[in-house]
């Protein structure tokens, strides 16, 4: 393991641009819970897909309750020493950009600048109008929801959702183009917390791979590209980068 991690360091001191590639496990040590592992929310409840959510009035009212069950949970969770490592990467131009499959917003409160987060499934930490785009605060809705069963709408008539990438909604076309330019620019690809199983965000990894860059998975559970890593960790992340960056 002491081996590993003097890896690391050194693949981390050589490179030229680092990108790091993040899903829940990054922010499953802050309480945020994971979705799609064994056990997960999707295990216990079926995600609603988009197409349900734009034609039936039930499945946006389940849609926003589920939502506003969560809030607290989103609200309370901090960045873990995890997050604090990748914005001191970040800081010290090391790395030059997060790609993060998550929608918590946690990599933001980091410290790390908007311009420098890549959110490949959106944000659950505010909404918008899916027609003329307003953005629209969670607690205001919830008011309205909660007091008098208002499914979330906009003024010019569209409907109001979490400005997260639903099941059967399309990816973001400026997201994953961004994702595409860094992954193909970069000399180290470093994947946070992701079972590398949802495509196509898990295809970044295969393609920084096969682009020339080192691969590097750092993830408590084996994964589907352990064969094609230069180096794998199976352990906690904020444990493992906050010692690399130095961070607590």
């Amino acid at each position: 393991m002491e081996q590993d991690m003097e890896e690391l360091s050194r693949l981390i001191d050589t490179a030229d641009r680092v990108v790091l590639f993040t899903g829940a496990g990054i922010s499953t040590e802050s309480g945020i819970p994971d979705f799609r592992s064994p056990g997960g929310v999707w295990t216990k409840m079926a995600p609603i897909d988009f197409r349900d959510f734009m034609r039936s009035d039930e499945a946006r009212r389940e849609t926003w309750k589920r939502r506003f069950a969560m809030e607290d949970t989103f609200r309370q969770a901090t960045p873990n020493r995890g997050h604090r490592a990748c914005a001191e990467l970040i800081r010290r131009g090391k790395a030059t950009s997060v790609v993060t499959q998550n929608i918590d917003g946690l990599h933001q409160d980091s410290g790390i600048p908007d311009s420098k987060v890549i959110e490949l499934h959106g944000n659950t930490t505010y909404a918008h109008c899916l027609d003329c785009k307003q953005r629209y605060e969670i607690g205001a809705l919830r008011v309205d929801f909660e007091q008098d069963n208002i499914i979330p709408h906009c003024a010019c008539g569209g409907w109001v959702k979490t400005a997260t990438i639903s099941f059967g909604q399309s990816m973001p076309v400026d997201e994953m183009r961004r994702a595409e330019q860094e992954t193909l620019l970069a000399d180290l690809f470093i994947t946070l917390g992701s079972s590398l199983v949802v495509y196509p965000a898990a295809g970044f990894p295969e393609l920084a791979k096969r682009n020339g860059a080192s691969l590097v998975i750092v993830n408590r559970e084996p994964t589907g590209l352990d064969r094609i890593a230069d180096l794998v960790l199976h352990r906690s992340i904020g444990e493992t980068m906050g010692a690399i960056a130095g961070v607590e």
